[in-house]
């Protein structure tokens, strides 16, 4: 399916271009408040579990940086609309399994949500397989949450060398504060991760604490609920 403005409605388009600009001007008060250029800070729009007049509705607007869940979706999501939108940039920023390396690196420009040596074994193996070297982030789980996906912060050094050693294209680390606790806490934290490895990239702050990311540094921030509204109840939740 080729992008388009003409499968969305008038009204989606215009709600979600309205979001938009006062999304925006939120993102460069924060920004000017930390002394910051508003055009240091990318958003990411989170379009997972999007319906397609949702995602032409984006790329309406001029959107053109997204988050995907799941590979498979975002193949299904992405794979037709791409060769029409030369400017496209994927993120995965959800968890990778080792055994959908391949298709990961085959799709996306940037896989978000590096945790585990296993993975780094496997992204290096379908980095040589593909002849791509997509641009890769480490994931610290900054509050220590075992339900939830990423390297332990006392970890997280050991990883980025292990994964540069690798040959991987390491640029940055991301990561989900715990929803019950000080987000700000947490993005000092991978703040300082990021400088003592020497990293410029921080992936961090969703629909309800982007401004005291950006504050702290966030060169991205990404967003769902903000941007595209809230999500069908139907859709079962994620943490992003």
């Amino acid at each position: 399916m080729a992008a388009s403005s003409s499968a969305s409605t008038p009204s989606s388009s215009h709600l979600l271009s309205q979001r938009l600009l006062a999304i925006r001007a939120r993102m460069d008060a924060a920004a000017r408040a930390a002394g910051r250029d508003p055009a240091s800070v990318t958003l990411t729009a989170v379009s997972k579990t999007q319906p397609p007049e949702a995602i032409d509705a984006a790329l309406a607007t001029g959107l053109r940086v997204f988050g995907e869940n799941r590979v498979q979706e975002a193949q299904g999501r992405w794979t037709d609309r791409r060769p029409d939108i030369p400017d496209l940039e994927l993120r995965l920023i959800g968890p990778l399994q080792s055994n959908k390396a391949v298709e990961a690196v085959a799709l996306f420009d940037v896989i978000e949500t590096l945790d585990r040596e296993k993975l780094i074994g496997a992204l290096a193996a379908a980095q040589d397989k593909l002849g791509r070297r997509p641009r890769v982030l480490v994931q610290v789980n900054t509050g220590e949450e075992p339900q939830k996906a990423g390297v332990w912060p006392r970890d997280a050094d050991a990883l980025i060398v292990s994964a540069r050693a690798a040959g991987l294209l390491i640029e940055g680390v991301m990561a989900i504060p715990p929803a019950d606790e000080e987000p700000i806490l947490h993005f000092a934290l991978l703040a300082k991760i990021a400088a003592r490895n020497d990293l410029s990239i921080l992936s961090m702050g969703m629909s309800n604490d982007y401004e005291a990311a950006i504050r702290l540094g966030a060169t991205h921030v990404r967003l769902g609920t903000a941007l595209f509204g809230e999500r069908n109840p139907s859709v079962a939740p994620s943490s992003i």
